[in-house]
């Protein structure tokens, strides 16, 4: 049997993932020693290697649940300094009705027991309240000044708590390939309609532009056309990585592509003279004349994605 080098297969081969696949073939194949026939036996069980792969699945789904637990455990937190700061009870028996009742239509929309989902908001709602309690501001002495929790003084709170894209990578990674498609087009679209714009990029008609957003592990590959954009299935003949942040301030304009590039935030690769053209290009884009509600989104986004990196690291 061909010995498979996980350490040498590549990064997606991570420590976690090889116990994983480790323990996926210690459940299909026969302990050392058996002979021929019996291993040949196991590697044609089907059932088994379906088995070893459906659980191998729940791990996965497993491990989503405790990283959604924790994101919202950390925006009860947020939730809680900001009902602290305006005055309101840590409690609102309101919402949470209909926070349950929402989990009760999703899970008969699904065709789930209701009293499940029920009980299983029961169980997040209690815990935020601990978390809310656990997480309170300690009191002051008398005499001594009360710090309010105003919004200006909960917002690198709050930044701290937002988590970086590469926890949304499940997210985006479970969205189907057209719908991201769909959306990229989307929001390039109503730019590359502008004709100062498209007059600017008209040297790179018909070229394959690769995007990679490392941290969110998506990736388009965008021809320019006389009617717009359009996502291709070739290979591209130049790509551009980053992560979310750096290319969205790239994209806002926060940040200029020869720092980006120079800081190593960016990295070009394929068709080098097509990438430093496209570089260029950029730098000459008309930016005021991409449409201001476009413009305001973007250089918020990318200064929002900016300070939680900020914020988060420090």
């Amino acid at each position: 049997m061909t010995n498979i080098n996980l350490r040498r297969a590549g990064p997606a081969y991570d420590a976690r993932t090889s116990r994983k696949l480790a323990a996926m073939s210690a459940e299909v194949l026969p302990p050392p020693g058996n002979d021929a026939h019996a291993l040949s036996a196991a590697t044609l069980r089907p059932g088994a290697v379906a088995l070893s792969a459906v659980r191998f699945a729940i791990d996965q789904v497993d491990d989503g649940m405790v990283h959604l637990f924790a994101a919202r455990l950390r925006l009860a937190a947020a939730a809680g300094l900001l009902k602290r700061g305006l005055g309101r009870p840590q409690c609102d028996a309101a919402r949470e009705h209909r926070v349950r009742l929402r989990a009760r239509r999703l899970a008969q929309r699904h065709q789930l027991e209701s009293e499940g989902a029920m009980r299983l908001m029961s169980v997040l709602i209690n815990e935020a309240h601990r978390h809310q309690s656990n997480n309170r501001p300690p009191q002051s002495h008398q005499g001594e000044p009360r710090m309010s929790a105003t919004p200006a003084a909960i917002v690198p709170h709050l930044l701290r708590l937002l988590p970086p894209p590469r926890y949304w990578r499940p997210l985006f990674m479970g969205l189907p390939a057209p719908l991201r498609e769909q959306l990229v087009i989307r929001a390039l679209g109503r730019t590359l309609r502008v004709p100062a714009v498209m007059a600017t990029l008209g040297e790179i008609s018909g070229r394959r532009i690769g995007i990679q957003v490392t941290d969110l592990g998506i990736g388009w590959v965008l021809e320019l056309h006389d009617n717009g954009i359009r996502c291709s299935q070739q290979p591209a003949e130049t790509t551009i990585s980053g992560s979310a942040t750096d290319l969205l301030q790239l994209a806002s304009r926060e940040q200029d592509a020869d720092s980006l590039f120079f800081q190593r935030r960016l990295s070009l690769t394929g068709d080098t003279e097509l990438g430093l053209m496209l570089r260029n290009l950029l730098d000459r884009l008309p930016w005021e004349a991409v449409p201001l509600a476009q413009r305001i989104v973007l250089q918020r986004a990318a200064r929002l994605l900016g300070n939680a990196r900020a914020a988060y690291r420090s």
